[in-house]
């Protein structure tokens, strides 16, 4: 393996669980056209889930983990995922952000999950995708009504505050009354951590070791019991709200306003499919002008809300438009961005979705978000207030000038092909207005970013 001697690197298929997308065979670069991967019936290919057993039982690899940081592409793809054979529909744009967040968070993670297409997937009875890593730790998982999610999740956030304050009291009571210079270290050390990112868990675990170890304590004894009973909560936990467009632009925005108002570090990811997807394929706030949908079956005329702006007038919310398929670098440091963020924060995620009709299937899914971006249907951005202290301005610009005319990305979809179909002039009509929104956006935030 590259960087690491000595290693080999390999992908292994369990052919048991797979839902038959074949996005894995059309994003395989292959060599000379020639793919490596390839569709066959599962009868045939069952031998190659013995590969995937051996596989998932080998040991953890140190090693490997030292030598590429786990917000990057490869650092992220080696560590297991915590969400895994979910039930959702073959080539879903949601479930690649969902597991992207496991694997960087996943250890440590509390999801509130809207109703929707996410909780269906997420939480279907009587099993779920989620699940642990080889130290026994996942997300903690639990799902609530579309209208009050982002009220449920803060009020996990809430709770793991009262929680983690507690243990800061005492945690500042060994370190008044040790004489100890090395504990005192420890427990500044923690304390230093516990207002910033998540990524660094260190001194956590050196607060827990110390504790746990047989050395001669010079604090009382009643402290040291109640810190260990306690250290499921040392650690700083990541909570995530997850939902669909239908939740965060529609029936729950009143209590998501609310929640990113209250300033609490919380992060919420949006799985933005442009409409209803679970309820039957209904227009939403989400959808843009032009796109059929049921109540806008000749195309809806008025166009989608903008939620990002909304959220970056508050000043001192963290905003990011990803779109996975376009540009896997920008959305893992979006993530990575939004958690270590400690304040509020937002990342709306582009997910092609059945309801769309993109031609070809489900198996271009991820070209399609990458169309979407290069022919500027979907802006590629960041904002982080982080950057007003360093004079620069909070919003960094992503996406380039479009690359491809904007109505070719339409009509790679039945949702607008549709009305082209039925209603040309009506098209022509809709999407030149859209065309000439997309511009304008494009326009205003290069304008903000410089």
């Amino acid at each position: 393996m590259t960087g690491i001697p000595n290693l080999n690197f390999s992908i292994t298929i369990s052919a048991k669980d797979c839902t038959g997308c074949a996005n894995c065979v059309a994003v395989c670069p292959g060599m000379k056209k020639n793919k490596a991967l390839e569709m066959n019936a599962a009868q045939k290919e069952l031998i190659v889930q013995e590969a995937f057993d051996y596989a998932v039982n080998l040991p953890l690899k140190p090693e490997v983990f030292q030598k590429f940081k786990e917000t990057t592409i490869k650092g992220s793809q080696f560590k297991k995922p915590l969400l895994e054979f979910s039930g959702a529909c073959a080539g879903c744009g949601e479930t690649p952000y969902a597991k992207l967040a496991t694997q960087l968070f996943g250890d440590r993670m509390y999801i509130a999950n809207a109703t929707g297409c996410s909780s269906i997937w997420g939480g279907s009875f009587p099993s779920s995708p989620y699940t642990t890593n080889q130290n026994g730790k996942g997300p903690a998982w639990q799902n609530s009504l579309f209208e009050d999610n982002a009220e449920f999740g803060y009020g996990m956030a809430l709770a793991q505050k009262a929680q983690k304050l507690k243990i800061i009291n005492l945690v500042k009571q060994i370190e008044e009354t040790t004489k100890m210079p090395e504990i005192k270290n420890i427990c500044s050390e923690y304390l230093a951590t516990t207002s910033n990112s998540t990524e660094n868990q260190t001194p956590s675990a050196n607060l827990i070791n110390y504790l746990e170890s047989k050395t001669k304590k010079d604090i009382p004894e009643e402290i040291t019991n109640e810190l260990i009973n306690k250290k499921n909560q040392i650690s700083t936990k990541s909570v995530w709200m997850f939902g669909g467009d239908g939740w965060a632009y529609d029936i729950g925005f009143g209590g998501l306003d609310h929640v990113i108002a209250s300033g609490e570090n919380v992060n919420i990811l949006i799985f933005d499919t442009e409409v209803y997807s679970n309820t039957g394929g209904q227009a939403s706030k989400a959808t843009p002008e032009g796109a059929v949908a049921q109540f806008a079956s000749a195309g809806k005329t008025t166009p989608k809300k903008d939620l990002a702006a909304i959220a970056m007038t508050y000043g001192y919310v963290y905003v990011a438009q990803v779109a996975l398929g376009a540009d896997y670098n920008q959305c893992i440091k979006a993530f990575a961005e939004a958690e270590s963020y400690n304040g509020p924060s937002i990342i709306i995620a582009y997910s092609p979705c059945i309801n769309h009709g993109i031609k070809g299937g489900m198996k271009n899914s991820l070209l399609s978000a990458k169309q979407a971006v290069e022919s500027g249907y979907w802006k590629l951005f960041r904002f982080d207030p982080r950057n007003k202290e360093k004079d620069k301005s909070p919003l960094h610009l992503d996406s380039k000038p479009a690359s491809m005319p904007f109505k070719d990305f339409l009509l790679t979809e039945v949702r607008y092909s549709t009305l082209k179909n039925a209603l040309p002039q009506k098209f022509d009509l809709l999407s030149a207005e859209a065309e000439k929104q997309s511009e304008e956006k494009y326009k205003n935030l290069l304008k903000l970013s410089e």
